[in-house]
């Protein structure tokens, strides 16, 4: 039987302000990814969002981003592979302290954001990312862009690596995903996120833009916590690869 892992990025919200419906959403998902203050989140948000995973056993994975609460991690910054590692580190180091706090652990790592699409293309952004999670546990996944630099940077550390696909997001010729500025960058309909994910799953391939299909691995398919439909995507997607004989695990 197939299987393939949910995540979803969660926390992303500060004090009593609340961003998407992370409770609800974990029923549905595999695993989750929390931000760790630097594009969203705070001290408080992290500690709540650990617990909850926690309780519900989930595979809990730390979310570092740029520093960039303005523009919620989604803009890029002109930073060194050394400043990279250093807010990665402390990041995923901060996160980990709660999860010890709360009597779990971390399993993952997955960059956020333009941290994660620089890295994706960038290798020396991608190694930096990479030796940050292996200094700091060398057990630890590392989630990126499937056939990205953060997968090929993250083997070549000796981690262990989770390629990832998205059911909301577009994708170009070139396996890119389409830029948030493009309005077609992300797929409005929970049917049609859930067909492209089934057809990851069960073809090794996602249909771009253009209407080519591209070859991709897949370890483990993103639904976006903050959209707006974010919990109505989860519960369909989850839905239709269940009724396709797909197990949804951790990778």
């Amino acid at each position: 039987m197939k299987s393939i892992d949910l995540n979803c990025d969660m926390g992303e919200s500060f004090g009593n302000w609340k961003l998407g419906d992370d409770e609800a959403l974990m029923d549905y998902v595999s695993s989750v990814n929390i931000a760790c203050g630097f594009h969203a989140g705070d001290a408080s948000v992290m500690r709540k969002t650990v617990d909850m995973a926690a309780r519900k056993k989930l595979a809990i994975g730390a979310h570092p981003g740029y520093p960039d609460l303005q523009g919620f991690g989604r803009r890029s910054l002109q930073m060194s592979g050394e400043e990279v590692y250093d807010i990665v580190l402390y990041q995923v180091g901060a996160l980990m302290a709660f999860a010890k706090a709360s009597g779990t652990h971390l399993y993952h790592v997955k960059p956020h954001g333009a941290l994660y699409n620089s890295a994706a293309k960038d290798p020396e952004l991608a190694a930096a990312i990479a030796r940050a999670i292996f200094d700091l546990d060398s057990t630890l996944v590392m989630v990126g862009l499937s056939g990205s630099h953060l997968i090929k940077e993250g083997i070549k550390q000796g981690l262990k690596t989770a390629e990832e696909v998205f059911a909301d997001r577009t994708y170009q010729d070139d396996g890119t995903l389409t830029p948030r500025t493009h309005p077609k960058a992300m797929l409005e309909g929970e049917d049609a996120a859930a067909q492209q994910v089934l057809q990851i799953v069960e073809e090794q391939t996602v249909t771009s833009l253009s209407g080519k299909k591209i070859t991709v691995k897949a370890d483990t398919v993103c639904i976006h916590g903050d959209g707006k439909n974010a919990l109505a995507f989860a519960k369909t997607i989850h839905a239709l690869l269940r009724g396709n004989h797909v197990n949804i695990n951790r990778p």
